[in-house]
């Protein structure tokens, strides 16, 4: 028997999985700025308020140190918090709390205090929202031990993905794409809004997916950028280049194998990745390949990032930034496709 359709948007997707897990564990509580009536700017939060009402779902003052010294403090103290830091920018106002606590104390503490703290946050651009409102900062947050860090690119992936968040032990940063949510004004993504089943189910950490098959070029991306990846090899196949999508799904833990294997076959690679270009993602995802066996390569790796500047306001200048679909082809086919392999070493 078919099994019938039901799309969701990432923001529904997030609500549903939330609510789903708040039913089964008492433990499990919202805070953050807008999330009770309002539901979340982004929608993450929509009907929570009207079911588990404000004692579970909190409404916080616009004091980001605040409501996350409160949540290591309450997971610290055997609670499941889920916290919404609305735009992942602000993170500067309470990284003590993040990385010095969330991150540290059950290594502080031989492991003997568990932080179980799920930090849902907002990245990206695209929408003309200046330089403290559209960064990813990937890169960052995976940077620094003691923390899990998420990044779905679909709805399917969202609902699983945050359940698996709030049943882990170990602080999760989940970071969503502001242009994948499913809000109209942010010009968002159809291919982001897939069948998401109507039960509880688990999305394994550390398991990278592969969205398209492909034996010439592996392009290997994360969020959003797996939607331009998944474009750009469709106009790439008009030119006979087949290629591989990679959606990494978590930068924490890392699917390096899953990488390796897929430029293993392919013998190219280009990452895509809307955080900045250097110290970044991008870096430590040809860092897996060439530090295990460089001479898989048919060429150098290649990298589409956001140049390292603050990101601009003016909505020409921030698009020449950003990756896109045509720099992605583009670089692609600038490999030459007939040479025999070259020795890189």
């Amino acid at each position: 028997m078919a099994v019938k359709e039901r799309k969701l948007t990432i923001a529904r997707a997030m609500a549903e999985g939330i609510a789903q897990e708040m039913r089964t564990d008492e433990s499990v509580f919202v805070m953050g700025e807008d999330v009770g009536p309002l539901g979340g700017v982004f929608g993450n939060t929509r009907g929570l308020y009207d079911e588990f009402g404000a004692e579970r779902v909190r409404d916080t003052p616009i004091s980001e140190t605040a409501f996350m010294g409160a949540a290591v403090g309450a997971a610290s103290d055997g609670m499941r918090p889920i916290v919404e830091l609305m735009f992942v920018d602000f993170f500067g106002v309470c990284f003590d709390a993040i990385y010095n606590n969330m991150a540290k104390n059950a290594y502080f503490s031989g492991g003997n205090v568990k932080v179980p703290v799920v930090l849902m946050t907002s990245t990206g651009g695209g929408y003309s929202d200046g330089g403290q409102h559209s960064q990813c900062v990937y890169g960052t947050f995976a940077h620094l031990p003691g923390m899990k860090v998420v990044v779905p690119s679909n709805a399917y992936d969202a609902k699983g993905m945050m359940i698996a968040a709030i049943r882990d032990d170990n602080p999760v940063i989940f970071m969503y794409h502001k242009s994948l949510q499913g809000m109209g004004w942010l010009g968002t993504e159809k291919g982001a809004t897939v069948h998401v089943p109507e039960e509880e189910y688990v999305v394994e950490f550390g398991k990278a997916k592969t969205a398209k098959e492909g034996s010439d070029v592996t392009i290997v991306s994360l969020g959003v950028g797996v939607h331009h990846a998944l474009k750009a090899a469709k106009t790439l196949e008009e030119d006979g280049i087949s290629a591989e999508v990679i959606d990494l799904r978590t930068l924490v833990p890392l699917d390096r194998d899953h990488i390796f294997a897929s430029v293993k076959k392919t013998g190219r690679l280009v990452v895509v990745d809307e955080d900045y270009h250097s110290y970044g993602v991008s870096g430590e995802v040809m860092a897996s390949v060439v530090e295990r066996d460089i001479s898989i390569l048919k060429a150098p790796p290649k990298r589409i990032a956001y140049p390292d500047i603050p990101i601009p306001f003016s909505p020409i200048m921030e698009q020449w930034a950003l990756p896109n679909v045509e720099k992605i082809v583009e670089s692609c086919l600038a490999f030459d496709y007939h040479q025999e392999q070259a020795a890189l070493i």
